[in-house]
């Protein structure tokens, strides 16, 4: 399986994104919502890249 750097980064972004985002899911918590608009950036940068890779193979 060959993914060119653009697919990678646009995978890593996803994961850090989501990472930032999961503590938000939390019933309580309060406090964190200097998190999340760096998170929805990184989340929509990282969707970007994945779903504009124009190798001609679906990522």
């Amino acid at each position: 399986m060959e993914m060119n750097k653009r697919t990678l980064v646009g995978i890593v972004l996803l994961f850090v994104g989501s990472v930032l985002l999961f503590p938000a899911a939390g019933v309580g918590t309060t406090g964190i919502a200097w998190v999340l608009a760096p998170a929805t950036v990184l989340m929509a940068a990282g969707t970007y890249l994945v779903g504009t890779d124009v190798s001609g193979k679906p990522a």
